[in-house]
Formats: C-alpha cells, structure tokens, sequence
C-alpha cells in the first residue's frame, strides 16, 4: 500500500514539475534566466530548441555552448556568469562584424542566418543602458578619478568597466571618455 502510494505521488510530482517548466518557458525570457545562471537557461533553451525541432535556434545554441565549453577547457576553469557574458560579447562581434563583411558582399542568405544568430545571442545579455545613462557613469567615474587628460582615460576605462560589461558597447564607451576628456 505505501509502495503503490509513493508511486502515485512521485508520479504528481514529476507532473507538476513538468507543468512548471512549461510556465517557464511561457514567462518573459530575461525573468527567466534571472531565476538560474546564464549556463544552466542555455542548457534549458538548447532542450526547448531540441523538443520544439527549432533547428536554427538549436544550432546558435549549440555554438554558444561550444564556445563557452572551449573557453573552459582553455582556460582550465568553470566559467561564471560574468564570465559567459564575455563569451557571448565576443560572439556578438563577431557577428556583428560578418553582417557588415556579408552587407558588402550583398550575401543576404548568410546576411540573415548570422542577424538571426544575434537575435538568439542578444537574449542571454543584460538591458542595454542608453547613451545618456552610459554618459552619465562615465561623467561620475571622470570626476571619481580625478581624470582631466587623455593620459587619464586608463584610469576611467577601468573605472567603468565593471559597471558597463555587457551593458554598453565598450568601443562607444570609449568615444564617449574621448570627448569629455579632450
């Protein structure tokens, strides 16, 4: 008899387990990933891809996942999320940088397949802060630094940095310290 009714509630259980990942993936993505590290909501969405047969989604995961497994191994250690989030910027410049090579070349087939591949990198980022926020964090780590010429601009990068990684285009962030500096 406990037997039998064991069985019947693990069989609830695993149930509701079920039910629940499926709101999940219904909820918003970046409250989502909020809930577990950056590696682990990768590792779910490459299953939803396997389960929903999104193959388009399915391969950018799993170059995203190799990616992040090759830095590992590299460098001999278990990557944070901070961490991830550096491999996924690099990822993104690259990408970036073969849309503008295949827009040039007038390639649009590859053109579309790598502008889908940072639709699918972008979600894993942070919020992207705007221009007058990057400015403003920027203003606030001149004046902390006590920085007033170019030979300062280290001391502001540095500064910066930390708050702004993956939050803001860091070649932009340094336009910006450029012109407050000279």
């Amino acid at each position: 008899m406990k037997n039998q009714h064991g069985k019947e509630k693990e069989k609830q259980l695993l149930q509701s387990k079920d039910n629940t990942e499926d709101s999940e993936i219904k909820c918003s993505h970046q409250s989502y990933i909020k809930s577990m590290s950056l590696k682990d909501a990768i590792s779910e969405d490459t299953k939803t891809a396997m389960r929903s047969k999104d193959a388009a989604t399915l391969g950018s995961l799993r170059l995203l996942s190799a990616a992040i497994k090759q830095k590992e191994v590299d460098e001999q250690t278990i990557l944070n999320d901070d961490d991830v989030l550096v491999v996924i910027q690099k990822m993104l410049k690259q990408r970036q940088d073969s849309i503008e090579a295949f827009q040039k070349a007038n390639r649009i087939d590859l053109l579309e397949k790598e502008q889908f591949e940072v639709q699918v990198l972008s979600r894993y980022m942070p919020e992207q802060l705007s221009p007058d926020e990057v400015e403003k964090i920027v203003l606030t780590a001149i004046e902390a630094s006590a920085a007033n010429s170019m030979k300062d601009m280290g001391k502001v990068m540095a500064a910066v940095k930390d708050q702004l990684a993956g939050r803001a285009n860091m070649g932009q962030v340094s336009q910006i310290i450029k012109s407050k500096l000279s």
